[in-house]
C-alpha cells in the first residue's frame, strides 16, 4: 500500500465528510465525497446530492475550474467509467488534467471494479487506492450489499421496556420511548431506501411509515422527507385492510404475497388493495407456505434498487429475519420503564432449548437518547458446536 501523507489523510477526511452530505438524499445511488488539492491547499469540493445531479468529483471540479491541471483528486469511492444518468467521472478526470487520484475503495460492483482506476492509469493519471478504506465503506453498507450480496443492508428497529418488552399484550405500543429516540428513527427512516414491516403490525398500530419533517431534526428535513422510503409489507394471506393509513401517504406502498394459486388468495383482494393504492407482488412461497424472505430481499435489491432496509415489525417477522439470517445491524432502543410478564417481546424465536443456541449479539455502541438508550448490535455467527464468531 502507498506511504500517504498527513495532507493525504486531511483531504480525505473532507471528503469522507462531503460524502455524508448525501446520507439522506443520494439513495440508491452511494455516498460520495470528492476533493481537488494541491498539497496542503483546497482547490475545490463537492459531494453527490442525489441520482440524476452530477456526480462528486464533477462537482468538485467545478469548484476548481482551471486550478484542476496538475492536482490530486480526493475520491471515497472509485469514479466510475460508464455513462449512466450522467458522463463516466474518470473521464471526466483525465479532461481536467489532474495528475494523481486518491481512492479510498474500489467500485463493489464486480461488473465494474477497477474499471474506473485502469481508464485513470491508461491516460498516465498515477492512481492511489485504499486511504480510509473503512471509514469509506461504513458510508455506504447497502450499496456494497446490493453489489457483493445481491440483498439489502438490512437494520432492525425496535423500542422495548427495561424487561425486553415491545408492547402490552393488548397490543398497545405508542409511547414507549421519548421524542429523542423518536427523531433517531426518523432519521434512520430517512437514510434508508425500504421501510419492511409485516401486516400484523399494520393491523395491529395502523402506522403510517413515513418521514416527518417535524421530528428529524435536521437543517434540511423538509428537503430529505420530500423523498419517503418504499414501504413494504409482508401479507402472505392479503389481510391487509383497505383503509390502512400507510396506502393513503406519499410514495410507494408495496403489499409482498405468495403465489395465489398455491394460498388460494381470490383475485378480489388483489384487486381491492390496488384499487386502494398498494402494489401488490407475489414470490413463490416458502417450505412453510409463507412469504420466502430470502427472496424478499433478492428481489428488493434488484427490482427496487434497495440498499439499506430499515425493519420495523413485530416479534413474528423479527424472528423470522433474525432465523433466516437476513439482519445485519440492530438498533434497540430501550425506555427506562416495565410493562410486565404479560406484554410482548422482542422476537419469536422458537425451539430454543439449551444455552449452546442462544442467540448472540456482539455489542457495538451504547450510549443515552433523552430519557432511553440506544443500543446498536449486530448477530454473531453460531457454529454447529454453539461457538460464536463475528460473520
Amino acid at each position: 500500500m502507498a506511504a500517504f501523507s498527513q495532507d493525504d489523510h486531511r483531504h480525505m477526511a473532507r471528503a469522507l465528510r462531503l460524502a455524508e452530505q448525501g446520507l439522506y438524499t443520494s439513495d440508491p445511488n452511494p455516498r460520495v465525497g470528492c476533493v481537488l488539492a494541491c498539497g496542503a491547499t483546497l482547490l475545490g469540493e463537492g459531494f453527490h446530492r442525489r441520482a440524476g445531479e452530477a456526480h462528486a468529483e464533477v462537482n468538485a471540479l467545478f469548484a476548481a475550474s482551471e486550478h484542476a491541471r496538475g492536482a490530486t483528486a480526493y475520491v471515497t469511492l472509485e469514479p466510475c467509467s460508464h455513462t449512466g444518468r450522467t458522463g463516466p467521472c474518470a473521464r471526466a478526470l483525465v479532461d481536467a488534467g489532474v495528475a494523481r487520484v486518491v481512492v479510498a475503495m474500489t467500485d463493489p460492483n464486480p461488473q465494474v471494479s477497477g474499471r474506473g482506476v485502469a481508464l485513470l492509469e491508461a491516460a498516465g493519471i498515477r492512481v492511489e487506492v485504499g486511504l480510509m478504506c473503512e471509514q469509506a465503506q461504513r458510508l455506504n453498507p447497502g450499496f456494497i450489499a446490493r453489489m457483493t450480496r445481491k440483498r439489502p443492508f438490512v437494520r432492525l428497529k425496535m423500542a422495548m421496556s427495561l424487561d425486553g418488552r415491545t408492547a402490552m399484550k393488548s397490543g398497545e405500543s405508542q409511547w414507549i420511548t421519548g421524542p429523542d429516540a423518536r427523531s433517531h428513527v426518523q432519521r434512520l427512516r430517512a437514510r434508508s431506501s425500504a421501510i419492511l414491516s409485516g401486516v400484523e403490525s399494520i393491523i395491529m398500530d395502523d402506522s403510517r411509515l413515513t418521514l416527518r419533517a417535524e421530528q428529524l431534526g435536521l437543517y434540511n428535513a423538509a428537503e430529505v422527507a420530500q423523498r419517503q422510503p418504499l414501504r413494504v409489507i409482508v401479507d402472505t394471506h392479503l389481510r391487509m385492510p383497505r383503509a390502512a393509513a400507510c396506502l393513503r401517504e406519499p410514495g410507494r406502498t408495496l403489499v409482498v404475497t405468495v403465489d395465489a394459486e398455491n394460498a388460494g388468495h381470490a383475485a378480489e383482494k388483489r384487486a381491492a388493495l390496488e384499487n386502494a393504492g398498494a402494489e401488490v407482488v407475489t414470490l413463490a412461497a416458502s417450505a412453510e407456505g409463507r412469504v420466502d424472505l430470502a427472496a424478499l430481499m433478492a428481489h428488493l435489491a434488484r427490482a427496487e434498487e434497495v440498499n439499506e432496509l430499515l425493519l420495523e415489525t413485530g416479534a413474528t417477522l423479527a424472528g423470522a429475519m433474525l432465523d433466516a439470517g437476513l439482519i445485519d445491524e440492530l438498533w434497540l432502543f430501550m425506555a427506562p420503564t416495565l410493562l410486565g410478564t404479560g406484554a410482548r417481546g422482542l422476537f419469536a424465536l422458537l425451539g430454543l432449548e439449551r444455552m449452546a443456541e442462544q442467540r448472540r449479539l456482539q455489542i457495538h455502541d451504547i450510549r443515552a437518547v433523552g430519557q432511553d438508550f440506544r443500543i446498536i448490535a449486530s448477530p454473531l455467527a453460531t457454529s454447529a458446536a454453539g461457538d460464536t464468531k463475528v460473520p
